[in-house]
């Protein structure tokens, strides 16, 4: 008997895969097979769509970073807007996951969704505000990419990993690899909105800039973008889930 027949048999003889989960299944099909127009919206889960609120903050915080680019710089209302949906971004971020547990539905569509808009509001609008409110120069600019990038390389590994990370008794993993990207995005949201509410953006900006005049001038209190990338995408630094 050849070496690949006795492998043959031996995964024969393996007992069968368990079945897949009712709701998984049936979003498997809807997304798989032409069922019909709106086929797609009627696969997401309730969790999927309070996820998709998670992005909706994401965008109208980046617009809004756009509108006060374009507007007067003196008046910070659309800036304190850019800052304020990242909140509501975050809750709705936790929420989503309450609710698929409490439903008992959960999907590997959502777990994409949640990455996607984690990096729309936690990355990309994190990164929009940043630049609106005077981290312009080029090293600035590198140094917001840096985070986003490094965001987005975070949530890919997440996504990839987490079936083998250590779970607790509900399933859940025990603890995260690198600081989750909504904590990167509280901490540098904490230093731009505290610089905000003092007046301190543009030429005002804290420490003001090195390399003054040079296509190295930088904001060093700007590197809070650059070590946020960096914890982000840590493989020895642990945080607990709470």
């Amino acid at each position: 008997m050849s070496r690949r027949a006795g492998l043959t048999n031996g995964a024969e003889k393996q007992p069968p895969a368990p079945a897949k989960d009712n709701a998984q299944s049936k979003q498997a099909m809807l997304l798989s097979q032409d069922s019909g127009h709106f086929s797609l919206i009627r696969a997401l889960h309730l969790a999927d769509l309070i996820t998709e609120l998670n992005g909706f903050c994401g965008f109208m915080s980046i617009l809004s970073s756009m509108r006060y680019c374009l507007a007067d710089p003196n008046d910070l209302t659309n800036l304190w807007l850019a800052f304020g949906f990242m909140p509501f971004g975050l809750f709705f971020d936790f929420f989503d996951g309450k609710v698929a547990r409490w439903r008992e539905k959960s999907s590997l569509m959502g777990q994409e969704l949640d990455s996607l808009a984690d990096l729309v509001t936690f990355g990309v609008a994190t990164a929009a505000a940043g630049f609106a409110m005077g981290f312009r120069t080029n090293v600035d600019q590198i140094f917001l990419a840096f985070y986003v990038l490094c965001g987005l390389t975070r949530l890919a590994r997440f996504n990839v990993t987490v079936a083998m990370l250590p779970k607790d008794k509900t399933g859940k993993s025990k603890y995260f690899e690198g600081t989750p990207i909504p904590f990167a995005c509280l901490m540098s949201l904490t230093v731009m909105a505290t610089c905000a509410w003092f007046g301190w953006i543009h030429e005002d900006i804290p420490l003001g800039t090195i390399l003054g005049g040079t296509d190295l001038e930088f904001h060093p209190i700007g590197v809070i973008f650059l070590v946020n990338g960096i914890l982000m995408t840590s493989r020895t630094l642990h945080v607990p889930k709470p």
